[in-house]
């Protein structure tokens, strides 16, 4: 026969605070710990279960919707099992150890396929898993292929065991949601700091230009374009060039995308210096008049800004 998936009834009876099955796998699901990797900390406890029960396997089973799925497995080489076959799904609701001495005359094991084939289980002892708001997650196990049973101190030491799986639980989702929170800070913080360089940016009225081993302040109002030139640029600035080294895309940087426009990979020009545009090419005005190309990516962009009447 298959043994049923746990009742509504019996989970209403076995733990308090719990109001139906929904609740139950909302909980286990709040705590992000289905099918990751194993971890260290939850390892060391299903050992050390292992070793003061005296049983060969030992697990930190969770006991999900349709299976029951192992955090830590010791001495069984599965990571799940069909939950209509679990055992921890009756401990999780004991309100104590859920033991089982033999499981060949148990009538509500006896046929289990756990207990006539592989792993061959006998001896069955589980501490439920249980969550500071009282919700039942699954258990922590000691399995064993021939029947026995626990000593008093055993049993205590596997639901003190059971509850460091519950506080490693705790910690592990606590780090999770700082570390989400942590990311959305930092996010918060990239965003600030770019609205603040783009503010700083478009707020910029002046530069400063190397010229003869001096520091020359160009006002931006008064750059009519900027034309590049290999490794250098040109500002004109009025009836003046100055020739400085560095690239388009640094002065797009430093001038304010109000004010200016890319019309050319090679021209950048303040738009309230342009005089007429004639098809592909167009002229500003800066003490004196300058034909200036428009490359054909950029010339949607620039009409884009003008104030079309």
């Amino acid at each position: 026969m298959n043994v049923p998936p746990i009742s509504s009834s019996l989970l209403r009876t076995g733990v308090a605070n719990v109001s139906s099955e929904e609740e139950r796998l909302e909980a286990l699901r709040a705590y992000r710990i289905l099918d990751t990797s194993p971890e260290e900390d939850f390892d060391a406890l299903t050992r050390l279960a292992a070793y003061i029960c005296g049983t060969p396997i030992s697990l930190v089973s969770l006991v999900d919707s349709d299976r029951q799925w192992f955090k830590s497995s010791y001495g069984l080489g599965v990571s799940e099992t069909p939950r209509e076959y679990s055992f921890c799904q009756y401990a999780m609701v004991s309100g104590g150890v859920y033991e089982v001495e033999n499981a060949t005359n148990d009538p509500l094991f006896r046929d289990n396929p756990l207990v006539t084939n592989d792993p061959n289980i006998r001896f069955y002892a589980g501490a439920p898993l249980i969550t500071p708001t009282g919700q039942p997650l699954g258990a922590l196990c000691a399995i064993d292929t021939q029947p026995r049973n626990l000593t008093d101190a055993q049993r205590d030491a596997l639901k003190t065991l059971a509850r460091e799986v519950v506080s490693h639980l705790e910690l592990r989702r606590a780090r999770l949601q700082l570390e989400q929170e942590r990311a959305k800070l930092e996010g918060l913080l990239r965003m600030a700091n770019d609205t603040a360089a783009s503010l700083y940016s478009n707020g910029r009225t002046e530069l400063f230009v190397k010229q003869d081993h001096k520091l020359v302040r160009v006002c931006a109002a008064d750059i009519s374009y900027v034309e590049a030139l290999g490794d250098y640029v040109n500002i004109y600035v009025g009836t003046e060039r100055y020739t400085v080294y560095t690239t388009m895309k640094d002065m797009l940087t430093r001038l304010s995308p109000r004010d200016f426009v890319r019309v050319h990979r090679k021209y950048i020009v303040r738009l309230d210096r342009i005089v007429t545009i004639d098809g592909d090419s167009l002229v500003v005005d800066g003490g004196r008049a300058s034909s200036v190309p428009i490359g054909n990516s950029y010339k949607q962009d620039l009409m884009g800004r003008l104030n079309l009447v």
